[in-house]
């Protein structure tokens, strides 16, 4: 996971516009993985929050990669609006999910042992 959260700089600004199909294409094959692994059926609940993990990520990215394509006039409004939906609601899952796992964790501190 902490991978490929340092690989998200790879759509930064610093790579220019003109890598956005380069890193489209790359985008696609990392989440064609990433559902096959979902769909193989992880075993543990740490690979489930990975998988979903990559998952957000993968909306996130392809979001930005659409917002480039958008702004370089080769993608239509609708699908750069579909796609930042999709990552904004991927963005607000993964936050009700870290706040639901602080609280439990904070429950379980508080029990007497």
């Amino acid at each position: 996971m902490i991978n490929g959260i340092s690989q998200i700089s790879s759509l930064s600004f610093s790579n220019g516009i003109g890598d956005i199909s380069k890193t489209s294409s790359n985008l696609m094959g990392q989440a064609t993985s990433a559902a096959s692994a979902v769909a193989a059926g992880p075993t543990s609940f740490a690979s489930i929050l990975g998988g979903m993990a990559t998952e957000a990520m993968g909306n996130i990215k392809k979001a930005e990669v659409s917002s480039f394509e958008g702004i370089k006039g080769t993608a239509n409004t609708r699908e750069v609006v579909d796609s930042v939906m999709a990552a904004e609601q991927s963005l607000q899952t993964a936050i009700a999910l870290r706040d639901k796992i602080v609280s439990a964790y904070l429950e379980v501190t508080k029990m007497q042992i």
